[in-house]
């Protein structure tokens, strides 16, 4: 048995706490002159060394990289799998923590900083600028999917107006002039799209028509089934997301309106559910390998580079056309 003297018994020597003693005997400021002398005669007489192997293991990078993702985004699932061999390559491992109905971003976030993450690497998060400043000061952070503003942090993200232009595009060279976009929420993302959306339609002289979503399929089949009642129906809807078009064309179907027979459908991501034969959806890749590339790229030169300056990575997204789209019905 190891009976070597410990920290905690030259501090009942002493009196006093083992994080006074841990101060003096690694000589940062703190303690009194008096309590300091009294500790490291204590431990003279006791005959207590630092334990090396422990002090090394506490010092030890442990080259993790936590991740947040959305639980239900198969967006997210892809870009997670690209990260976890890219950042494989580099010599690191992933920690994931997710968010689901009663996780939300802080408890997942404060989850990855209790596992001693080096870097975060956020998908999607909505977390405000001063949420990210804040976080900055705990471990490097990467926002994939967004802005970063002015916070301290680095940036991933497709360029959602390129994006959201090439679909646009697409249905107004199919001849739809009455399209409609399904809204994604409040989130920075949806914000994004959003904008880009309105700014496209207003540029090519048609009217905006913005319906209520929440980037789910649930979100997505509450405006088909207003889409599919009303009298006025657009001819082509775009979707903040592919959730939401699936949820739509879902609605579609169950109402008795063919895609893209009756109404072209257009989402964004380019998800595994976009892929599917029987979805084939029309949608905007995001080139989800590239940017966990790049996303664990900026953890790695800010840990191992000591990069300080900071980045915003910016990739153009293209249009994969699909199934989903077609000239609008002749009436």
């Amino acid at each position: 048995m190891d009976q070597r003297p410990r920290l905690e018994d030259v501090a009942a020597r002493v009196g006093v706490s083992t994080a006074s003693v841990s101060l003096v005997l690694r000589g940062v400021p703190g303690p009194s002159t008096e309590t300091r002398e009294k500790v490291l005669a204590a431990a003279a007489e006791l005959g207590y060394r630092p334990d090396r192997t422990a002090s090394l293991l506490a010092r030890r990078r442990r080259h993790l990289l936590g991740v947040m993702l959305d639980v239900l985004n198969p967006f997210h699932a892809e870009l997670v799998e690209e990260i976890h061999v890219e950042a494989s390559s580099k010599g690191y491992e992933v920690v994931l923590a997710t968010l689901t109905r009663d996780r939300d971003e802080d408890r997942a976030i404060e989850t990855l900083l209790d596992f001693r993450c080096e870097a975060l690497i956020l998908l999607g998060t909505d977390a405000s600028e001063e949420r990210l400043d804040a976080l900055a000061t705990q471990a490097p952070c990467i926002v994939v999917g967004r802005t970063a503003g002015r916070a301290a942090v680095d940036a991933v993200r497709s360029a959602d107006d390129v994006g959201v232009d090439a679909a646009l595009d697409h249905l107004i060279g199919l001849g739809h002039r009455r399209i409609a976009f399904v809204d994604g929420g409040s989130g920075e993302v949806a914000n994004a799209r959003r904008r880009g959306y309105r700014r496209g339609m207003r540029r090519a002289g048609l009217e905006p028509q913005v319906l209520r979503g929440d980037h789910t399929e649930a979100g997505g089949i509450r405006a088909g089934r207003r889409l599919a009642s009303a009298d006025d129906r657009p001819t082509a809807v775009m979707a903040s997301n592919d959730r939401l078009a699936v949820g739509l064309m879902d609605a579609f179907l169950r109402s008795g309106i063919e895609v893209p027979k009756a109404v072209s459908v257009i989402g964004y991501d380019d998800s595994t559910l976009a892929r599917l034969a029987h979805i084939d959806l029309t949608s905007v890749n995001q080139d989800a390998p590239s940017q966990a590339r790049q996303a664990v790229l900026a953890a790695v030169t800010r840990l191992d580079g000591g990069r300080t300056t900071r980045e915003e990575i910016v990739l153009v997204p293209h249009l994969v056309v699909r199934g989903s789209t077609a000239p609008p019905p002749v009436v």
